[in-house]
């Protein structure tokens, strides 16, 4: 069974590879919340996330061991990246089998270690099943991504960091998939500390490990839907659920919407750049998910930043509309010289910002000499916004909003 001593020991093991990544004091999230906020930045590590540590120290005991040629490991990115950082590093073979909808900068980081990949499946699920398959055929040694006990022991490292800079931390905050992360920091925290909270968040696309915790008992769902890439898990594994069973005090869930508006805000507002997995715990706390004491000192780990960057591009996108930075009308107005320009002469008395525009005449929707704008707007807020409502329906205009 994983334990405090286990844990210190795969500590030993990492220390001289992995990143000690900053922990951080948040004041933004801390002033919005009443709580002490600390980030745990594993989306600066070495690979862009923390599975460096448990990859690394699953394979490094096995080197010890004596007699191993090559590893396969089955993953959505970040275990992949870990397990071929450390098969680069130990000089042997390493080969991923990642789902077909993995981000192209997960691929890329793969490869870029060496590492071959194969991609089959759907989801984490269907590929871990080809992988298993294609380890026993040759083989090789397969590394699990949380079901493991000497890779959970890697991720417990992240605990015993964290209690190094802020000893008296009353919570940590942790991102859940398959369970391995919060199962190490758990079991390492609680032997630290009993009293300290324990919290799970997982996304509400990939929802097993939550009805399991709940359940008390694993229950697999049948598909999972989420941005959060990284803990997109269908099924639930009872290893890492024992140890969640035992050792967390509350397991929250976030939307879609919940995790994008976190991973805007930390970008903005804090200058970090995390995935959607990595941001969950924040949009936990965002969202007032976290039942905690006023002032209480709540660490949160961003387990990892390997974001795709047409994701990202996309979750701007939609924040920008959402938070009124951004406008799209689609405007009507009669087909004639001047009509234009009188729109724009509008636009610019109350300080919106053209950023991209279009002029149809031709569509068979529009009647004889009518024309259709449609204009992309940078705004300033919800009362600007109303402003260029009311200065176009007073101009004559009449529009409708697109998002």
């Amino acid at each position: 069974m994983l334990d405090l001593k286990e844990i210190e020991k795969a500590y030993e093991r990492v220390s001289g590879v992995v990143h000690r990544t900053p922990f951080s004091h948040a004041p933004i999230l801390s002033q919005m919340s009443g709580l002490e906020v600390h980030l745990k930045k594993e989306n600066l590590q070495r690979t862009g996330a923390f599975k460096l540590r448990g990859a690394f120290n699953k394979i490094a005991s096995l080197m010890e061991e004596g007699g191993i040629t090559g590893v396969v490991a089955a993953s959505a990115g970040n275990h992949a990246q870990g397990v071929a950082y450390t098969a680069q590093h130990f000089g042997i073979a390493a080969t991923i089998v990642m789902p077909e909808s993995t981000p192209l900068t997960k691929i890329q980081g793969v490869k870029e270690f060496g590492a071959s990949v194969i991609l089959h499946g759907a989801n984490y699920d269907e590929a871990y099943a080809h992988a298993t398959e294609f380890a026993e055929e040759r083989g090789l040694s397969f590394v699990h991504p949380f079901a493991d006990d000497e890779v959970m022991a890697g991720q417990g490292t992240i605990t015993l960091e964290m209690f190094e800079e802020v000893q008296d931390l009353d919570a940590i905050v942790v991102p859940v998939g398959g369970g391995g992360l919060i199962s190490g920091i758990a079991v390492a925290a609680k032997a630290l500390n009993p009293d300290i909270k324990i919290i799970g968040v997982s996304a509400e696309g990939a929802p097993a490990m939550k009805k399991s915790y709940d359940a008390k008992t694993a229950i697999d769902t049948t598909s999972v839907r989420t941005i959060a890439d990284g803990i997109a898990v269908r099924d639930t594994s009872p290893v890492t659920l024992e140890y969640i069973l035992k050792h967390v005090d509350m397991f929250e869930t976030v939307c879609e919407d919940e995790i994008a508006a976190a991973i805007l805000f930390l970008l903005e507002k804090q200058k970090v750049l995390v995935e959607g997995a990595g941001a969950v715990g924040v949009a936990a706390l965002m969202h007032g998910k976290l039942d905690l004491p006023h002032d209480a000192k709540v660490g949160i780990v961003l387990s990892g930043g390997n974001i795709d960057v047409t994701m990202l591009s996309l979750i701007i996108e939609k924040g920008l509309v959402k938070s009124s930075r951004k406008m799209k009308l689609s405007v009507l107005m009669v087909d004639k010289p001047g009509s234009l320009m009188h729109f724009t002469e509008l636009l610019t008395e109350v300080g919106a910002n053209i950023v991209q525009i279009g002029y149809d005449r031709t569509s068979i929707d529009l009647e004889f000499g009518d024309a259709t704008v449609s204009v992309h707007l940078e705004t300033k807020g919800v009362e600007h916004q109303d402003q260029i409502r009311k200065v176009l329906r007073e101009g004559g205009f009449s529009f409708k909003e697109e998002y």
